[in-house]
């Protein structure tokens, strides 16, 4: 996980940098105003966004819900409705884990709030991430390297 985080991490977000240092307008911006508007940034560089910005986003949500004591049942509002959703914790991490499971090659499986304001379970390819559908992220796992 540190090669990952030093090395794989690091370049998001260096060449993110690289991307928008000719444009400094853009570099006032936020990683997710970048992700969430890139049909408005140069034509030149979307991709790159797409690419570097969702793996620095991705990753930084990833690096940030992972802890040496975390697991268990979450509590609070979001437990109250995963169950409301799925029935319980088990029936979440089933279907969680079976949406991994599912997804080829490079990508992330994600628990967002749909644009409903309901919770869903979606999958991204490679480092796309669900604010490019209008879906709010609140935990992902990158399938490829962590599964």
């Amino acid at each position: 996980m540190q090669f990952h985080h030093d090395k794989h991490h690091a370049a998001y977000v260096n060449n993110l940098n690289l991307t928008v240092a000719k444009y400094p307008e853009l570099q006032k911006k936020t990683v997710v105003e970048l992700i969430k508007n890139l049909d408005s940034l140069p034509a030149d560089i979307p991709t790159s966004v797409r690419n570097n910005g969702g793996g620095d986003l991705n990753h930084t949500m990833f690096w940030q819900i992972m802890s040496p004591d975390g697991g268990g049942e979450p509590k609070g509002e979001i437990g109250a409705a995963i169950i409301a959703k799925f029935g319980s914790f088990e029936e979440f991490k089933n279907a969680f884990n079976q949406a991994g499971t599912k997804l080829f090659g490079s990508g992330w499986t994600w628990l967002v709030l749909n644009k409903s304001g309901q919770l869903e379970i979606t999958s991204t390819a490679n480092q796309d991430s669900p604010l490019m559908k209008g879906l709010q992220p609140i935990m992902g796992n990158d399938v490829l390297e962590h599964a």
